[in-house]
């Protein structure tokens, strides 16, 4: 075996290392859109203010035509869910956008508040964040995640399962953004389903968000009628609802 080979042969080893061994040009998505499921009738179903909560989303707040939309101006590579509830209250949106929303066994099985299946949406929530941070298909974009309000922000179920990470809050780092005033609230209300959290991210390789804001729901008619309860206020929703 020759000299020259051997240094060239080296060379090209060496080269495929530091291929190999770089860091991913991007790291994260662009933005990402936060969004309790609607009001729930049952653990299967949304109750008939739910369901009209998410066709309202679906035409005002995440529409692709709606002056008032967050996102119409910034098209969303994926439209996400995690649970039942949330998958009915994501599909009105999808339907807009004409968008597929990838699902599992986990979503279309009725969820029960309690250890077991806290536990499964423990798992299935840092397989979604692994892959949304790691994951090439969604570094620049914006992603809307329709989700399961325990699993954004619960003091109670991160004392639950303590040392590991089973909220958003949690394993997108949302305790280290920079300038909330008084921090990103650690539990998200029982009470609320009429808030977006919304996460953008400035550096390509930031695993922090840059900034954290909220938005809360004012919906215009015919759906004006939608609670819009202060955060952490009880929401006053009709005595006849049916919602539970």
């Amino acid at each position: 075996m020759s000299g020259a080979w051997m240094k060239t042969g080296l060379a090209a080893l060496a080269a495929l290392a530091l291929n190999v061994a770089a860091p991913p040009a991007e790291a994260a998505p662009k933005r990402i859109v936060i969004v309790r499921h609607g009001e729930k009738l049952s653990p299967a179903s949304l109750c008939g203010l739910g369901k009209e909560r998410a066709q309202a989303l679906a035409t005002q707040y995440l529409s692709p035509t709606d002056p008032m939309s967050l996102i119409a101006k910034d098209p969303p590579a994926a439209i996400l869910a995690i649970t039942l509830h949330t998958l009915e209250t994501a599909r009105p949106t999808a339907k807009a956008w004409g968008m597929e929303i990838a699902t599992n066994k986990l979503m279309l099985m009725p969820i029960q508040n309690n250890r077991h299946d806290n536990a499964l949406i423990n798992a299935q929530n840092r397989k979604v964040v692994t892959d949304l941070m790691e994951n090439p298909r969604w570094h620049g974009t914006t992603v809307v995640m329709v989700w399961e309000h325990f699993h954004i922000a619960s003091e109670a179920l991160e004392q639950e399962f303590a040392g590991e990470q089973v909220t958003l809050r949690q394993l997108l780092k949302l305790d280290q953004v920079k300038g909330v005033p008084g921090g990103v609230p650690k539990t998200w209300p029982n009470s609320n389903y009429n808030f977006f959290w919304i996460l953008d991210y400035d550096s390509p390789t930031a695993t922090i968000p840059a900034r954290f804001h909220t938005v809360r729901q004012y919906f215009k008619p015919p759906y004006a009628n939608l609670p819009s309860n202060d955060w952490g206020a009880p929401e006053g929703r009709p005595a006849d609802s049916g919602c539970t």
